[in-house]
């Protein structure tokens, strides 16, 4: 069995998109996972989810892995980007899309777009 380190780099070397999150995007199990799942739900970005409920070496393990002390974490090309209000204040500022486009990562930009007059 991979040790949590060697499994996590797996994870996001193998998937373009992945979150480490509390739960699955379809039913996550805390505010914060729910939040960034939303958003990556809402604008048709195709992602891997790791319940770190599931695997208390993985929930340990993506926290040492990033040096970051929370959950949810979003990776994207298998560079770390960040927890929720990361991840919000990058929606709204447009950041999110520019990396998500950079990355050759595809979403609805109508949607993007409507995240941010409903919050602007």
């Amino acid at each position: 069995m991979a040790d949590a380190a060697t499994q996590i780099q797996e994870t996001i070397t193998a998937n373009p998109v992945v979150l480490f999150m509390k739960g699955t995007k379809e039913m996550p199990q805390c505010g914060f996972s729910s939040r960034v799942a939303g958003v990556l739900n809402y604008m048709g970005v195709e992602f891997s989810d790791v319940n770190v409920l599931a695997d208390e070496g993985i929930r340990q393990g993506i926290k040492d892995f990033s040096d970051w002390p929370t959950i949810p974490q979003l990776y994207v090309k298998g560079e770390f980007v960040g927890g929720c209000d990361i991840i919000t204040e990058m929606t709204l500022s447009g950041e999110l899309d520019t990396l998500l486009e950079e990355n050759g990562v595809t979403f609805d930009k109508d949607a993007a777009d409507k995240i941010r007059e409903a919050n602007g």
